[in-house]
């Protein structure tokens, strides 16, 4: 015996969910990353080894979500804000080790602060989309 409760299930495949998982983590390595920059500058230089590591760390999460991304179902949105994280991280890298007479390091901290902006965005938008396949009541 079965009862209909009008619940309407779309199933989320493991797939979609350690991608947003993967998301959330490389989120959240980008704010300790920002976190230890602060500690480093404003109290002990000896956190600067923790952001350099953080960085060293968890770089290959965005080339995993590269990957991953084209091969879960997502929206535009969703694909190019995981498209744009090795991009910026690509530039990160070049900010900093690049000396060039032009200073480009100045743009290191606002390509961290896009970095974050865009790893944000890119969490809040898969769990919206989560948000349309969780089970919903039908009015009667």
């Amino acid at each position: 015996m079965t009862t209909n409760l009008g619940i309407i299930r779309t199933p989320t495949p493991w797939v979609q969910i350690g991608f947003y998982a993967t998301a959330i983590v490389f989120n959240l390595c980008l704010i300790a990353q920002l976190l230890t920059v602060g500690v480093a500058y404003f109290n002990d230089p000896a956190w600067w080894n923790i952001h350099v590591w953080l960085v060293r760390g968890y770089s290959g999460l965005s080339l995993i979500l590269l990957g991953w991304v084209f091969s879960v179902p997502c929206s535009n949105k969703v694909r190019s804000l995981t498209v744009s994280l090795p991009v910026l991280l690509g530039l990160q890298f070049a900010s900093i080790h690049l000396k060039t007479p032009l200073h480009l390091n100045v743009f290191h901290p606002l390509i961290g602060f896009s970095l974050l902006y865009v790893s944000s965005s890119l969490v809040h938008q898969i769990s919206r989309s989560f948000s349309s396949t969780v089970p919903m009541i039908e009015p009667k």
